[in-house]
């Protein structure tokens, strides 16, 4: 049993494109981008870290509410977004509010999502997300059941989740696999492993050697990947989702990153579980900094054009967070209409109650 076990596990070697350093180290795999789209790339990347860095200021000023920062998961979470189509549908945890950003969804919305406003959970026309999921793992099977819907419609999409390490530990993460890859449905399942989850290191939570060995026990295709490489995670995610079109089934893809921050801004203190050893181990691994060498030995980046995106990240967060400020407050009387079409009886006793209240 040992040897099957370590001969499942040596399948599992992390697929790389860069290195540390930014250079090529796989030829082979590297993803058919034009110049104009690898720096498109490169610039939502800069303009995420801003993002991150002004979020966890406003939410210290008591300007936003629920905060999970992004710092050190770029590569992870918008090489993953950057490889899917218009179409596909994101189904994110609370950390990957960045991913529906780029996929359409309006700043100012991310920003009254955070504060618990009704309105930052609505999506718009034409933008295929839910709302980013507090249950951890929940979203697994929510993946399961909409792939299976695209499967059924004869689309030609996937849906697309996301957890954390910790996320595996949880029943609902094999159950959403274990459905979804039955039914051959079109989903890709990506675990960010960050290694700690909230405060407890992935060792203690699985016996297993990697994350994405556990897509055996699926049944379904498995594959870890360097999560600090933006072109690898990118790579990965384009030939999942083209397995998945292809009727080829789910693929869970693990992406081996980090998260420089807490994990969220409600108190944690990461001191206490990670050393100053490990935290500069995963700086030399920045996505951003490799990536900025990769496009700097190619001509196609500059510091001027990094200040340029910069720029344009602040002003466009100003605006946006102005913007949610001018949204109507949330009353108690809207999350009760929000709740059912047709109000229970109950309901609509408590809806006269507060509209009276909220008319003085």
């Amino acid at each position: 049993m040992e040897r099957k076990l370590e001969n499942i596990e040596n399948q599992f070697e992390t697929f790389q494109i860069l290195n540390e350093e930014g250079k090529v180290v796989n030829e082979e795999a590297m993803p058919n981008l034009s110049d104009e789209e690898l720096k498109e790339l490169m610039q939502r990347m800069v303009y995420t870290r801003i993002l991150d860095q002004r979020s966890i200021a406003l939410n210290r000023q008591g300007r936003l509410g629920f905060y999970a920062p992004t710092a050190g998961q770029e590569a992870s979470q918008l090489g993953t977004q950057f490889a899917l189509e218009k179409e596909d549908f994101i189904l994110p945890g609370y950390r990957d509010v960045p991913q529906l950003i780029w996929h359409g969804l309006p700043l100012y919305q991310a920003f009254l999502f955070s504060r618990g406003h009704f309105h930052g959970n609505q999506m718009p026309e034409g933008v295929n997300a839910l709302s980013p999921q507090i249950i951890i793992g929940a979203q697994y099977i929510q993946t399961a059941g909409v792939a299976l819907g695209m499967k059924k419609r004869g689309s030609k999409s996937v849906a697309i989740t996301y957890t954390g390490d910790g996320g595996t530990s949880q029943g609902d993460f094999y159950e959403g696999m274990n459905f979804a890859g039955a039914y051959k449905a079109p989903a890709i399942f990506v675990v960010q492993n960050n290694r700690f989850a909230i405060s407890v290191p992935v060792e203690k939570q699985t016996a297993a050697k990697t994350l994405a060995q556990k897509a055996v026990a699926a049944g379904i295709e498995g594959i870890q990947v360097d999560g600090m490489d933006v072109l690898a995670v990118y790579a990965a995610t384009k030939q999942a989702r083209e397995r998945a079109v292809n009727g080829e089934g789910p693929t869970l893809i693990e992406t081996l990153t980090y998260r420089y921050g807490p994990h969220t801004m409600a108190g944690d203190d990461p001191t206490r579980y990670r050393t100053d050893e490990l935290d500069n181990e995963w700086e030399k691994k920045d996505p951003l900094v490799r990536f900025r060498k990769y496009l700097e030995g190619k001509g196609l980046w500059s510091e001027d054009e990094e200040n340029k995106v910069i720029e344009k990240a602040k002003e466009e967060i100003k605006a946006a967070i102005k913007k949610a400020d001018e949204q109507p407050k949330q009353k108690v009387s809207d999350l009760i209409k929000n709740m059912y079409e047709e109000l229970p009886a109950h309901l609509q006793e408590q809806l006269e109650e507060y509209e009276a209240k909220e008319s003085k």
